[in-house]
């Protein structure tokens, strides 16, 4: 089973997860831009961050046999932010490099005037620079977030062909079906999507146009649950070519969208460094 997982956060994650994600059968991800889980004090943290997208996590990726892509942007919640609203004006100087597959995470967290405003900017950059989009739903009042998404998207001039919007659940799906634009769905332990009601899903409504990810990030989630999700497919009937097209071919085929994938992985190299560090901690004994 091979699989491409389009949302996990592994700047919060650890070597072991790399490990086992690969184990698993983890050859490609998407890291999309995120918050810190505590506010940010000034838009140089954002520059740092990037940069750490962009060069250093994709080295410990590539550690591991895994290939790191990203997306860049201001994420929703610190958009109601006037001190990190500023990181607007140097988007583009991180759209324009190899690896950055999409502009995201971008969306409503509180659906406040401030969030709508910086999602209609990125929105407008995502154009620009011919790139795709990730779209971070609400997790409260989601319906009615999901509609004024599609409402932004359309008035954009963004084809739905170049928007994934995730975090979806039974809600929600098939206003997004309906509009054409992909659907991504989290599987956590507890919360958002479980791999058995992901299954359901797409017994119900088919392959197309579908990520699945595992979201995983600093808080309660896991980094296997798209391996967890393929063999729940497969028990319930589904082929290994349709496990194969909802976590590999899918994932590639809308990130494709970007020209900028980077699916060869060099051969690991334990000696290899990154601005002079190394992943290994002394040496061996």
């Amino acid at each position: 089973m091979r699989i491409f997982d389009p949302h996990i956060h592994m700047s919060s994650r650890t070597t072991d997860d790399y490990e086992a994600m690969y184990a698993a059968g983890v050859r490609a991800l998407v890291e999309p831009a995120f918050w810190l889980g505590q506010p940010r004090t000034s838009v140089d943290s954002f520059v740092d961050y990037f940069d750490s997208l962009v060069g250093w996590e994709r080295f410990r990726a590539s550690q591991f046999g895994i290939a790191h892509h990203c997306t860049i942007a201001l994420n929703p919640k610190e958009a109601n932010d006037p001190r990190c609203t500023p990181v607007l004006d140097l988007l583009p100087r991180y759209l324009a490099k190899d690896g950055v597959v999409a502009v995201g995470e971008v969306g409503f967290d509180s659906m406040t005037e401030d969030e709508e405003k910086a999602f209609s900017r990125q929105l407008e950059l995502a154009r620009e620079f011919a790139l795709p989009a990730m779209v971070h739903t609400p997790h409260r009042d989601k319906l009615a977030g999901t509609r004024r998404t599609l409402d932004l998207v359309e008035a954009a001039g963004m084809e739905p062909r170049m928007v994934v919007v995730d975090h979806l659940n039974e809600v929600t799906v098939d206003i997004v079906d309906e509009a054409g634009a992909w659907m991504g769905f989290s599987i956590y332990p507890d919360t958002k999507m479980d791999p058995d009601r992901m299954v359901a899903i797409l017994q119900r409504r088919g392959l197309d146009r579908v990520l699945v990810n595992s979201a995983a990030d600093w808080g309660r989630s896991d980094p296997l649950r798209t391996r967890a999700t393929g063999e729940a497919m497969l028990a319930a009937g589904f082929s290994e070519d349709d496990v194969d097209k909802v976590l590999w071919r899918n994932p590639v085929e809308f990130f494709g969208q970007s020209g900028r994938l980077l699916l060869d992985v060099p051969s690991a190299d334990e000696g290899a460094t990154f601005a002079g560090n190394s992943l290994l901690r002394g040496e061996r004994a």
